[in-house]
């Protein structure tokens, strides 16, 4: 039986940063209501954006009375408990420790700052301001079918565990005559280029699931070094493109090869996320390019054949971490993952997440960027590096 949350606690939610990330974020909190029992009721109240044009967007969500070009005016509102920040790299410093000094709960973008400095920087204002609720945004791993491989990973059905694989590939920049944008210039994006842009997505499960790198050996590409400026001449695009990073793990004291790839160029790929993990005695993966279906790998005694290996195909529904009304025979999509995540974030920040899956830690998303250089110096050296 479907019941409603009757003493769900109101929250009002600002927005920093109305672009693509922003509307997704304000489209998601608009289908609150699909939760059910959720202790928190959020209402998107103010966004702010530097270019007054990005706001209009926001005039057809009627609970959204503040719009402002100015993220202090966010940052020093009373009436706000939660920030959402999505902005370019080189600001989250500013606008994260600002946030977090002002008490103000934080929902950040990744990578969590432009490189390691600032993310400390920023974490070290997490851990001063207790009172502020700080957690990075990294949505694919809220795929049902995704919780069902990490869940199918923590039940020690693999046994001893052989490999792992995390993926995150895409074709945004297939395109040579693309013209230059932020993210493609290290001075707004930061040195590490695709592992800054999609690094957390694929670290997100391995490091929740205990698999801390102890040394990298890092494949990076910068494929397209120069593209069309905004004059039309060609101007240096300077981040890395394609990022593999190769490592050794360990999970329940056994060491084994964790493979993360980073790619804005991987022909034949729309935006697809991926997580394989195979071990002695199972194995599963999961790909957003066909989010009803895990494959796990079993062994089993055929009568008549003996002994055989096989992948069989799951096909799971629409529920997450937290529960729907969407029918459960239902497969789920990039905006219901979205969704599950602010549920996990808000969850967690009234503590009612228990031991559901949540969202990326500060130490976690600071980890990632001494993975991240560690990568870079291992491209530079030829030898692998110690994060």
């Amino acid at each position: 039986m479907i019941s409603a949350a009757v003493h769900a606690k109101d929250v009002n939610i600002a927005i920093v940063g109305g672009g693509l990330m922003g509307r997704e974020i304000a489209a998601a909190i608009q289908r609150w209501p699909a939760l059910i029992d959720h202790p928190v009721r959020p209402r998107l109240t103010a966004v702010c954006d530097i270019n007054p044009d990005a706001l209009a967007w926001f005039d057809q969500i009627d609970t959204v009375t503040t719009k402002v070009t100015d993220y202090h005016e966010l940052v020093n509102d009373d009436s706000i408990d939660v920030i959402y920040i999505a902005v370019r790299h080189d600001l989250h410093e500013q606008l994260y420790v600002d946030t977090i000094s002002a008490g103000k709960s934080l929902l950040a973008e990744k990578p969590f700052g432009i490189d390691r400095a600032a993310s400390e920087t920023i974490l070290a204002a997490a851990r001063a301001h207790p009172e502020s609720f700080v957690r990075c945004s990294s949505e694919i791993p809220f795929y049902p079918g995704a919780q069902w491989a990490i869940n199918y990973v923590r039940s020690g059905a693999l046994g001893r565990i052989l490999e792992a694989r995390n993926s995150f590939r895409h074709s945004s920049d297939l395109d040579v005559n693309k013209p230059l944008n932020w993210k493609r210039q290290n001075k707004y994006c930061g040195k590490a280029g695709v592992m800054n842009d999609l690094g957390l997505h694929v670290w997100h499960v391995p490091l929740r699931l205990g698999w801390h790198p102890e040394r990298v050996y890092g494949v990076l590409q910068n494929i397209v070094a120069v593209r069309p400026g905004l004059s039309g001449e060609l101007e240096p695009c300077d981040t890395w493109d394609n990022a593999v990073i190769h490592s050794w793990a360990r999970h329940d004291g056994c060491e084994f090869p964790l493979t993360t790839e980073m790619k804005r160029i991987d022909p034949g790929q729309k935006n697809s996320w991926e997580f394989e993990a195979v071990g002695l005695d199972g194995g599963v993966r999961f790909s957003t390019s066909n989010p009803k279906a895990v494959d796990v790998f079993t062994t089993a005694d055929i009568p008549g054949i003996g002994r055989e290996q096989s992948w069989q195909r799951i096909e799971v529904g629409s529920q997450s971490i937290w529960p729907t009304v969407t029918g459960g025979i239902f497969e789920a999509g990039f905006s219901d993952s979205i969704l599950q995540m602010w549920a996990s974030f808000l969850a967690e920040r009234e503590g009612a997440l228990g031991e559901r899956f949540g969202c990326v830690r500060p130490e976690e998303a600071a980890f990632t960027h001494r993975i991240f250089d560690a990568a870079i110096l291992s491209q530079q050296s030829g030898a692998a590096q110690v994060p």
